[in-house]
């Protein structure tokens, strides 16, 4: 039996005893090194999802294998993970094939799940993005949203479709995206062939921003929900998709990820605001995570 964090969306997160089971075949046994806290997981803790099963409480790993299964290759006992299986917030869990990737070191850059995140969007995307940019000339794109996530898409964007302009709307970051020659604006700059919505709000339903045959690339909920007949994006044959961890593409995500990384392409260095001893300090994580204060962007456990 182990410890693992967990929350029953009561407002707090709590420990109990977990225990990871046997080890099929296909999995490797690791131990907890650093796991960041997301967006998500806040929002479960308030309340406003879920919560879902304590298995499954934890997803942004970065782990050391202490053990594989008999059928597991390109691994071995000491080597770091990051890992996209649950439940990270385990002091050691089992994490299943291509839920895992090898990376160098136990640093906080190689916790690629929520940088997969990012690059999945655009990737998942990338058959639709392809098809369109056959029927448009020097396609326009937009992204709703200037935090983690849009620096990554962002990013992604400029490695996988040079060829593509990106506009960026939001308020945070400034100086990060001002420095990476896309300065925020407030709105929309006329209309798009390509919309990435990282936003709670409805804009992209109910504004005048897409061409024909654009791409919607839906990455986040609408908790108020929407008003809409959808009639414009039938009008205007928009394809839309949804971006998610359970698409097949997120384990190239991953890899990307880390390749990216590695290879200067993709820069993550300042994106983790502060790490959080595991034995002292995991409740401030989370109270952190939730209160936001100041320049606030992301954290992580560390055991």
């Amino acid at each position: 039996m182990v410890k693992i964090l967990y929350t029953s969306g009561n407002g707090v997160f709590e420990e109990a005893r977990y225990f990871p089971g046997n080890l099929d075949a296909q999995d490797i046994h690791v131990r907890a090194v650093m796991t960041g806290v997301c967006r998500s997981d806040i929002a479960m803790m308030n309340g406003d999802f879920g919560p879902l099963p304590i298995p499954m409480q934890g997803h942004e790993g970065l782990a050391q294998v202490m053990n594989v299964g008999s059928d597991v290759s390109g691994v071995q006992p000491g080597d770091y993970v990051a890992t996209r299986g649950e439940p990270a917030y385990a002091d050691e869990y089992h994490v299943k094939p291509e839920q895992w990737v090898v990376v160098p070191e136990a640093d906080p850059k190689w916790i690629l799940e929520p940088v997969a995140c990012g690059v999945n969007c655009v990737l998942q995307a990338r058959h639709a993005i392809a098809l369109q940019s056959t029927t448009t000339s020097l396609p326009k794109a937009c992204i709703i949203g200037s935090g983690f996530l849009a620096k990554i898409v962002l990013q992604t964007f400029r490695i996988l479709h040079p060829d593509i302009s990106v506009d960026v709307i939001g308020s945070s970051n400034q100086e990060w995206f001002g420095d990476n020659g896309a300065p925020l604006l407030t709105d929309f700059d006329g209309t798009y062939d390509i919309v990435v919505d990282l936003k709670e709000d409805d804009r992209v339903f109910n504004t005048d921003c897409i061409n024909e045959n654009a791409v919607i690339i839906m990455a986040t909920e609408k908790p108020e929900g929407i008003d809409t007949t959808l009639a414009n994006m039938l009008w205007k044959a928009v394809t839309m998709i949804f971006p998610s961890p359970r698409a097949p593409t997120f384990y190239e995500a991953m890899v990307l990820s880390k390749t990216w990384i590695a290879d200067g392409s993709l820069t993550v260095d300042n994106f983790w605001d502060r790490g959080y001893n595991r034995t002292t300090e995991w409740q401030q994580a989370f109270e952190d995570a939730n209160n936001r204060v100041g320049n606030y962007g992301r954290g992580y456990i560390q055991w």
